[in-house]
């Protein structure tokens, strides 16, 4: 069969969410069908120097010369040329012209434009509200990317949900990896960062992943702490399993010093470290340290090379995501991958991705309550805690891998 594949969003320069599950998603249907035809739409510049040499002999590449309503224009009209027996488009987002009778299959991230209205612009929320009324229903099959997702669109949209079929998305095996000693701490020292003097947050800044109650619950959480800075106590056994299992020799040594312990394990110095880039109505975020009074402990970094992921992951106390509405939630299993314990939401696809029902991969938070995001702050400092939270995290990734969601989508691509 000929499958068209809208890869206007697989080869952007900085790859996040739906970026990210486009290209991983066709690199692994080239490792695993080499029967099925291709046809992968691409932007103009939409490689930005990305190759397309070394693809599989069934992988075509074609660039669509629209710069704007690309989607609705040019893949349309392209429906008409070419023989498709089938397009797969992998963020929700269908022409609402095409050819005839042509069978179609569309990835659905999230609702959150629907269950958090406000957090989203007007443009985006008729665009949004559009599609899922019309653009949904017509499509042949549509692919979630969680069950909380498949249930947030039967409930909107009254779809059956006989035609959903839940495929979880991955994450990089080679990447996400545990980074220890010497390399974790000079990778760390290019952001200015030590290992265990942080809590990280990975994402897009914006109102939807509640950077606002976190940041506000890390200077409740810092400011209890460093009350307490000059005792040894829980602070110092914490310090101690961290040192232990990821500082480098050299370090691990001096650390039988109890006074090193307070100057490597300050709490008065611990970071909230946000990674992402800027989103929509996220200027009270970034405002929001200096108000509290913690501008030299809240640090954006911005957006950050993949490739360094892994180190700020392998470095950090914990995953802080208490997002407000996730469709699925990937930097919980780039975290768990590296060793990383996790703080997430209690609703949403958070439970479901992070592994509740396995044993608790995380520790859970009402993410609409400050003072539950710092008591899970504080739980996450027990060693016994963490590592329980560590060893359940590395089970529940054995779930989840990008080749897994690519043979999970050739199936529904192949049973149309």
């Amino acid at each position: 069969m000929v499958i068209g594949f809208d890869g206007s969003r697989a080869f952007t320069g900085q790859r996040t969410g739906t970026e990210n599950y486009s290209y991983q998603l066709l690199k692994n249907l080239a490792k695993i069908d080499r029967i099925n035809q291709y046809i992968v739409y691409l932007r103009p510049l939409g490689t930005q120097g990305v190759p397309l040499q070394g693809w599989p002999d069934n992988f075509r590449f074609r660039t669509i010369n629209w710069l704007r309503l690309w989607t609705q224009g040019g893949l349309a009209i392209q429906t008409f040329r070419d023989n498709l027996d089938v397009l797969f488009v992998p963020a929700h987002t269908l022409p609402v012209i095409r050819y005839p009778g042509l069978k179609t299959v569309v990835t659905v991230h999230d609702l959150g434009s629907e269950y958090l209205s406000s957090m989203h612009q007007i443009k985006q929320r008729i665009y949004l509200g559009f599609m899922q009324r019309y653009q949904l229903k017509t499509a042949t099959k549509i692919i979630a990317v969680s069950k909380a997702t498949k249930n947030n669109l039967v409930k909107k949209t009254g779809i059956d949900q006989r035609r959903i079929e839940v495929i979880y998305e991955g994450y990089d095996q080679n990447l996400f990896r545990p980074v220890k000693f010497d390399l974790l701490v000079n990778s760390l020292s290019h952001y200015g960062l030590k290992p265990g003097k942080y809590f990280l947050f990975v994402g897009t800044v914006q109102p939807r992943k509640n950077l606002e109650r976190l940041i506000k619950a890390f200077a409740k959480f810092a400011a209890r702490r460093s009350a307490k800075n000059r005792s040894y106590g829980r602070d110092l056994l914490a310090c101690e399993n961290f040192v232990e299992d990821r500082y480098p020799q050299s370090l691990r040594k001096s650390a039988q010093n109890p006074q090193h312990f307070l100057t490597t394990c300050d709490f008065a110095a611990l970071k909230l470290i946000i990674v992402g880039g800027k989103g929509w109505m996220s200027e009270k975020i970034y405002a929001l340290p200096k108000q509290l009074g913690i501008e030299d402990r809240v640090k954006f970094l911005g957006y950050v090379p993949v490739k360094d992921l892994p180190a700020l992951y392998s470095g950090a106390i914990a995953l802080t995501f208490p997002s407000l509405f996730e469709g699925f939630g990937l930097p919980i299993l780039e975290a768990q991958a590296c060793g990383c314990p996790v703080l997430t939401s209690n609703i949403s696809s958070m439970p479901e991705v992070a592994g509740l029902s396995d044993g608790g991969g995380a520790i859970f938070v009402d993410p609409y309550s400050t003072s539950d995001i710092v008591k899970g702050m504080v739980e996450i400092m027990n060693k016994d805690m963490k590592r329980r939270i560590i060893e359940a995290g590395f089970l529940n990734i054995k779930r989840f891998s990008w080749e897994r969601c690519a043979r999970g989508t050739l199936k529904v691509l192949e049973a149309l």
